[in-house]
């Protein structure tokens, strides 16, 4: 069976997870996998692009290197990244038909589509000598938590996926922070009290936490954000990040040459005047409204039912025009007569999205669901 058959098979969502499951089947395979030298990046934001970023500079550095991220805007290949180039479809059903040859027939077929997948990348990733895994939902109990791992990276932590990491923000840190073991670095964070979670979690569990600040100057700061003038300041932000975790690894970097390209899908500038990006969360939501300060550009929107879409929209608010939705057919969608009324309540202008205007500027935001559809449906 092809790869794509076989996923197909599995849900991609899920309303409970068991969590022994993965460890309970990588334990039976473990001897099989050979697993580089793991960076793990948890947070709520800017995984993406941090990750991207210090994958790159590994590469530079002469090593060879995967990065797996999630989910994928248009093609699945995406997930699976190495040394500047996306896996092909041959080599991820390579992967595919050797992972399959370690499972039994019930393991292959219990595991959820993210964990398959995780060990999968995992098997593309076998010649690598660095790989940076993404957590897809939290930390701890993530499936990329699996791994052994030399570092994690803690990029901004705010609020999303309360079903599964708790509806306080000192739980949904403590979820994530859970999956630190020896060492890890603290990104820059919007919220004060995450600095104290995080720095209580890993007194308990005796790991090394480094304080960004510790580990990039003031005078490197400026540098990077002289290479990186491009980019938002949140990303100037993960970029820092990024090269704090070279610096905690050995690797050596100049920062006037450092790779500031950013990933495809994060306040993406897809034309001239469309910019795309897969935030869906009140904290990316802030980002996003920052970077368009003082402008005011047309928010091509739509959002699961789970995600908190009152909030992010008046965020937003600010720095659009107005709103055009985007119809999407699928079940965990919002009702379109919810975002209405939530529209109408923060007195936003709005409309169903048709078509793009040429001289007008367009931001298309709230997840990759949207971002996917606007893509794959040509609208540019």
């Amino acid at each position: 069976m092809t790869l794509s058959a076989f996923l197909a098979q599995k849900p991609l969502y899920y309303h409970e997870i068991d969590y022994n499951r993965l460890p309970r089947i990588y334990r039976r395979i473990a001897a099989y996998i050979t697993v580089p030298k793991t960076v793990h990046i948890v947070g709520t934001n800017g995984k993406g692009s941090t990750g991207r970023f210090l994958a790159n500079m590994l590469r530079h550095a002469g090593y060879r290197v995967g990065h797996y991220s999630s989910p994928h805007i248009v093609k699945f290949n995406e997930r699976i990244w190495i040394d500047g180039q996306n896996s092909s479809d041959d080599m991820l059903q390579q992967a595919h038909q050797q992972l399959m040859t370690w499972l039994n027939s019930d393991d292959a077929k219990a595991l959820s589509y993210f964990e398959y997948t995780t060990l999968l990348a995992m098997v593309c990733f076998q010649k690598c000598e660095y790989v940076v895994l993404e957590a897809g939902l939290g930390g701890e109990y993530d499936a990329t938590n699996i791994f052994p791992k030399v570092l994690t990276l803690l990029t901004p932590i705010g609020y999303d996926h309360q079903e599964f990491l708790g509806d306080d923000l000192e739980s949904i840190v403590r979820t994530k922070c859970n999956s630190i073991t020896r060492r890890a670095i603290l990104g820059k964070q919007r919220y004060e009290n995450v600095n104290v979670t995080c720095k209580s979690v890993a007194k308990e569990r005796r790991c090394r936490l480094y304080m960004i600040d510790e580990l990039v100057s003031a005078l490197e700061y400026r540098a990077l954000e002289k290479r990186a003038a491009s980019l938002p300041s949140y990303m100037q932000e993960n970029l820092a990040l990024a090269y704090a975790a070279a610096k905690v690894l050995e690797i050596s970097c100049d920062i006037a040459t450092l790779d500031t390209e950013r990933p495809f899908g994060r306040l993406y500038p897809y034309t001239k005047n469309i910019t795309i990006d897969v935030g869906h969360n009140p904290l990316a939501a802030e980002a996003v409204a920052e970077a368009f300060e003082g402008k005011r550009v047309i928010v091509v929107y739509n959002s699961y039912a789970d995600k908190d879409y009152a909030s992010i929209l008046k965020i937003l608010k600010p720095i659009a025009a107005h709103v055009e939705i985007l119809a999407l057919e699928d079940e965990r969608m919002a009702e379109y007569a919810l975002l209405e009324e939530v529209l109408q309540q923060l007195d936003i202008p709005y409309r169903a999205f048709d078509a793009v205007t040429p001289d007008r500027e367009y931001l298309v935001f709230g997840s990759f669901k949207v971002v996917e559809a606007f893509v794959e449906g040509g609208y540019a």
